[in-house]
């Protein structure tokens, strides 16, 4: 078993889930409270949370199942993102730091399920 805490893609997922849910959703207008601001947050918590849950997993190939998901939120929330840019939400600039980080908690997991998948978190 993992401890979570010591992984670097869960403290990027942390900080971009926090970014998210301080900085970015609390800009939405209040009728998009049950749409897009729900679904926004809701996958934005998932990735770190998925990493959470395969940590607890046995295997690798079970961790890696719980990565693959975190990869799909990652992925819903850059879509997210993009439509509260072009909506008009949050700024040009918020645009452009939410989505670096976004795409370097995606950067991550990839790395990550390519260094599980190969076997590299094997113990000897």
């Amino acid at each position: 078993m993992r401890d979570y805490k010591k992984l670097d893609v869960w403290k990027k997922a942390h900080e971009l889930n926090m970014l998210i849910k301080k900085d970015i959703a609390v800009k939405f207008p209040k009728e998009e409270r049950f749409e897009l601001t729900s679904q926004l947050t809701r996958a934005a918590l998932s990735i770190p949370l998925n990493i959470v849950e395969g940590c607890g997993r046995f295997t690798d190939k079970d961790f890696a199942h719980f990565l693959d998901t975190a990869l799909g939120s990652t992925n819903e929330i850059d879509y997210c993102c993009l439509c509260a840019s072009e909506l008009k939400y949050i700024s040009e600039k918020e645009y452009l730091e939410v989505n670096q980080a976004i795409n370097e908690v995606r950067a991550m997991l990839i790395s990550f399920l390519k260094f599980l998948r190969a076997g590299g978190g094997k113990k000897p």
